[in-house]
């Protein structure tokens, strides 16, 4: 250490007895066991099952409410119990109307939730457990969940009476849920999103809200969540795919009530063009069941198709102008002969299933008309002023990555793009070539420059252009397929168009070989207990695949969260949890609703199994934040070193 350092440090620790109380501090707690680590991944708008998840812990606090009460209290209470704990405001209020004695229930379930409280803060030191806590019933329930009447027996009127004072002066519902929220608060330690928190499903904005406000998070961005990043950023082609994506699957409540982009100017605009026409392959999907009208059906089957064919033209300028892309097979257009209606591809010809094109010019395809190029800056506009947008996506850039190493594990959402001889793919960005690692960074660094590098600038125009890249190019880490296949979905029957190559990483990845190899690029080589977490590609449980791959050392934990999933996936989604134990991967059912949960007890039905036990239970100091804190350990005993030794004075 530099006597600078030291100088500073000693700033903060001014005596010896500061320093070494530091130190006593920090070494006691680096012998705690690590906190949990939650994994989730592909949620894609699913804002109702999410926050469920989260709620619940994906069965962790039903899991110790059942430790602690499994013989003193029947399944149907512990399931009450649990519901409380995950939804206490709603759950109080119907219990008020369904309880003959509820001055009886409150101190029953007060008793209840402190002991559920000292089970799960139990790895945490109390002045955490006190930060954690709210500010005005904080003091009480700290004195509550760290006092034992049993071993302190002239303490044990001064707790009874702290409890019939809550219930008589009506805060129990107050202090119910404080110590509810307590519990979810503290059966997490931190939380990992694995990508894709956008479309598809309704509401992406409200998980955005929810994950803005939560104590700990790192998201791993997905190619869905990159679209809207550069659509933030004001890529045109950004802007287009995403509206394109939510008007394909009823999405309207998440562009217009909670991002407030104005869509009626391209209503108005579609209905001028395709007034009359049916749209018949533009019918939108529903999966999410929302209410909408036949009318309505129709009407928002017009808007998709014009904001289709705008997303084409865009996407074909962007593939003219950056042949690096290698993306000249994504260009079709060109390739439609408009008199009789069909389209050849690698020399094969086919009839097209919609050939009303009347803003398209055969001469010059993927020009926007007048009309279209208006539209287009109006919705800039809208995304680049959407205060909503620009807040989550300005999170997703300061709290997420194109990957992430944490506590031996390497996270990321798509691929580490391979070679059939399991080599990494080298691709060349910026008059660069690179692989691996080193590609995720450079990606990671121009989609950075492409939202805030200065406005007009060459730099941040191609980054706002390889956003879009990242979405769906051939060689994206984030995508990991040689195509998007999106226009031969709409406009052509014959399915072997619609094949995407999977990146041959993907075959790959069963080998431990392989993923040794990856785990040794990210700087996991030779580490004991280390493992890939990857997600994007949904695990067919139908098709008996399994998200347990290479002998433990990969895990896909997207599993189809996304309603649009479940009837291919057979399941409502995977998450894994990474406690001081080992690795567990939660198995889950479809969510019905918050009402099904509150009145009925109804839970997401979660089967852990275990993937990988730590030889030894993991303490703090084996993680990297116990790594951290033992160089400031190191640090404070140098200052004390120097202290002593007259070398840093003392005040």
């Amino acid at each position: 250490m530099t006597k600078e350092y030291l100088s500073l440090l000693s700033e903060r620790y001014p005596t010896i007895r500061s320093a070494c109380a530091e130190i006593i501090k920090l070494q006691s707690m680096q012998q705690l066991p690590k906190l949990t680590e939650h994994f989730l991944s592909d949620i894609h708008g699913e804002y109702e099952s999410f926050l469920h998840i989260l709620k619940n812990a994906s069965g962790v606090i039903k899991d110790k409410i059942s430790n602690v009460y499994s013989k003193t209290m029947s399944e149907a209470d512990r399931r009450t119990l649990a519901t409380l704990i995950y939804y206490p405001e709603q759950k109080l209020e119907h219990i008020k109307r369904t309880v003959d004695n509820i001055n009886d229930w409150y101190k029953i379930t007060l008793y209840h939730l402190i002991e559920i409280c000292r089970v799960v803060s139990s790895k945490y030191t109390r002045a955490a457990v006190r930060r954690a806590m709210t500010d005005d019933y904080g003091d009480i329930i700290d004195e509550l969940i760290h006092s034992d009447s049993y071993y302190d027996p002239n303490k044990e009127l001064y707790h009874t009476s702290m409890i019939d004072n809550i219930i008589e002066l009506d805060q129990a519902d107050a202090v119910i849920v404080a110590m509810s929220e307590l519990i979810q608060r503290l059966a997490i330690g931190s939380l990992h999103i694995i990508g894709d928190i956008f479309d598809r499903g309704p509401r992406a904005d409200i998980i955005l809200d929810r994950l803005m406000n939560y104590h700990n998070v790192d998201v791993q961005w997905g190619n869905h969540d990159i679209s809207w990043m550069g659509a933030a950023a004001g890529s045109l082609a950004c802007i287009a795919s995403t509206i394109t994506v939510s008007t394909k699957y009823c999405n309207f409540d998440c562009i217009e009530d909670g991002y407030g982009i104005n869509t009626r100017p391209l209503a108005v605009f579609a209905l001028e063009i395709y007034g009359d026409d049916p749209c018949e392959c533009f019918i939108p999907r529903n999966p999410n069941r929302v209410n909408i009208t036949q009318h309505d059906v129709l009407y928002w089957a017009k808007i998709h198709k014009a904001m289709a064919v705008i997303q084409f033209k865009l996407e074909g300028q962007l593939i003219k102008a950056h042949p690096e892309f290698k993306m000249q097979d994504h260009l079709l257009l060109d390739k439609i002969n408009y008199q009789n209606g069909t389209i050849t591809i690698d020399s094969k010809t086919y009839h097209m299933r919609d050939t009303n094109f009347p803003t398209i010019d055969p001469e010059d395809p993927y020009r926007l008309t007048k009309e279209e190029s208006e539209l287009m800056d109006g919705l800039k506009t809208s995304f680049l002023h959407s205060e909503k947008l620009q807040q989550h996506i300005k999170f997703l850039f300061r709290r997420g990555s194109m990957y992430l190493t944490c506590n031996g594990n390497l996270l990321y959402h798509g691929c580490i793009p391979m070679n059939e001889d399991k080599t990494f793919t080298e691709i060349e960005l910026c008059g660069k070539k690179v692989k691996g690692r080193e590609l995720l960074n450079l990606c990671e660094k121009i989609a950075r420059s492409g939202y805030f590098g200065q406005h007009g600038s060459a730099e941040k125009q191609y980054g706002e252009d390889f956003m879009w890249y990242l979405w769906c190019g051939s060689h994206s880490p984030l995508y990991g397929k040689n195509k998007m296949t999106s226009f031969e979905r709409y406009f052509i029957d014959d399915e072997s168009t619609w094949t995407e190559k999977k990146n041959p990483y993907y075959k790959h990845i069963d080998s431990s070989e392989v993923c040794e190899k990856i785990l040794e690029e990210f700087g996991l080589g030779g580490v004991e207990y280390s493992h890939i977490v990857n997600g994007h590609v949904p695990v067919n449980i139908k098709k008996g695949e399994s998200p347990i791959k290479a002998d433990g050392k990969l895990l896909v934990i997207d599993g189809g969260l996304s309603r649009a999933y479940q009837p291919h996936t057979g399941i409502a989604g995977y998450t894994l949890l990474f406690n001081s134990h080992g690795l567990l991967l939660s198995e889950h059912s479809a969510f019905t609703s918050i009402n099904d949960a509150v009145v009925n007890d109804g839970d997401i039905h979660s089967t852990l199994m275990t993937v990988d036990l730590a030889p030894e239970r993991i303490l703090v100091g084996a993680t990297d934040t116990g790594k951290k804190t033992n160089e400031k350990i190191q640090a404070l005993k140098e200052l004390v070193r120097a202290y002593q030794s007259g070398a840093i004075k003392t005040p």
